[in-house]
């Protein structure tokens, strides 16, 4: 279920289905593929909004997807993608044929992320499965609605749910597979993703995307 998803930096990840390639907020790539179809952007933070990263992931075809509030942001990044498709929280919507929707992602008794912004999630509806990307976001009553099959979750802390929060979010939610993602970098530790795991249900398959060097 999961094969066709990678993850690389921070909230990098990359979703095949079919011939069509999405990524979600590319950083820090070792490689200029220009092979996305679609880019996702979570919010306006330096290490999900990149335009270096943008410009090696992008190709005159790409459609970038990014909350309203990052219009003028955005409008930087035209130049290395064919459209721009802007998206508030709470909305159901079909780009390009591709079908997902948004869920707010923001802080709960931190500053980093307010939900004044209006940053999001995404759950992507492929194959008859809900992907949800979480994005930095706390354990919020948006999230605890979210109905998936796949969740990549935030588990490094500081600026996020740590390891711990995180798990008690996924036995809420309770997808079939949880894919922890933003640790081992900037924030959090390697270690975060054990903690991450013996916290999960054991109904819930872990699987690590994040290949550490």
């Amino acid at each position: 279920m999961t094969e066709n998803i990678q993850v690389f930096r921070q909230n990098h990840i990359c979703i095949r289905f079919g011939n069509r390639i999405i990524h979600t907020d590319p950083f820090m790539s070792d490689f200029s593929p220009r092979n996305a179809d679609f880019i996702l952007i979570t919010h306006d933070h330096h290490d999900h909004f990149s335009l270096k990263d943008i410009e090696k992931t992008a190709n005159k075809n790409t459609v970038l997807i990014y909350p309203e509030d990052m219009r003028k942001k955005a409008a930087e990044a035209e130049k290395y993608v064919g459209k721009t498709f802007s998206v508030k929280p709470c909305e159901s919507r079909n780009i390009e044929g591709l079908e997902f929707e948004t869920v707010p992602s923001y802080n709960i008794g931190k500053p980093f992320h307010p939900k004044s912004a209006g940053w999001v999630g995404y759950i992507l509806k492929i194959d008859g499965k809900r992907i949800y990307i979480a994005g930095d976001t706390d354990d919020t009553k948006e999230a605890e609605q979210v109905k998936c099959d796949i969740a990549l979750v935030p588990i490094g802390g500081t600026y996020t749910m740590n390891a711990l929060q995180a798990a008690e979010f996924i036995n809420i939610i309770k997808p079939e597979i949880a894919i922890p993602v933003h640790y081992g970098g900037i924030v959090g530790s390697v270690k975060d993703g054990e903690t991450f795991e013996k916290a999960v249900d054991k109904d819930i398959k872990v699987e690590f995307k994040i290949k550490f060097r």
